[in-house]
């Protein structure tokens, strides 16, 4: 394998220890509220129990939404390709530019490898969208810096 390729690896593997432990932290976060539904008691105080079980529902949902949303990212990690058909960049591109490194893949923040920091940014962040269908040598604008694109992995 190509240097290239074993950097991609490494920011994927990277990307997918962030959706684990994001959903490690939300099944934990759900267990603990199942664990309060089951143990809430009906009190003499009906209309505070009611409130509080309604909390936890809510609560729960949300923590189900945000479960289907990792699930969401574990999808898109599994559809990018370790090497890249074209220079042009999409999904899965390693992008090096005059300001920063970017991986586009999943919102997952800066990633070190090999002593750099690439930043794993969604395709549909601000800058992903500038850079998406760019090739080496072209330069885009963002927030009103020219950004040139030196490499495409």
């Amino acid at each position: 394998m190509n240097a290239d390729v074993l950097l991609k690896q490494d920011l994927i593997d990277l990307c997918q220890a962030y959706v684990d432990q994001r959903v490690q932290t939300l099944q934990n976060s759900m267990q603990d509220i199942q664990k309060s539904m089951a143990s809430e008691t009906k009190s003499s105080a009906g209309d505070k129990h009611e409130t509080g079980r309604a909390m936890l529902q809510l609560e729960r949902e949300k923590i189900g939404q945000q479960l289907a949303e990792a699930e969401k990212l574990n999808g898109i990690l599994s559809r990018i390709p370790l090497t890249q058909p074209s220079g042009i960049i999409g999904l899965g591109s390693i992008v090096i530019t005059s300001q920063a490194n970017y991986f586009i893949s999943i919102s997952a923040g800066a990633l070190k490898v090999a002593e750099q920091t690439f930043y794993a940014i969604s395709s549909q962040t601000p800058i992903a969208e500038l850079l998406l269908g760019q090739t080496v040598g072209n330069s885009v604008v963002f927030r009103t810096q020219q950004i040139q694109i030196k490499k495409v992995k």
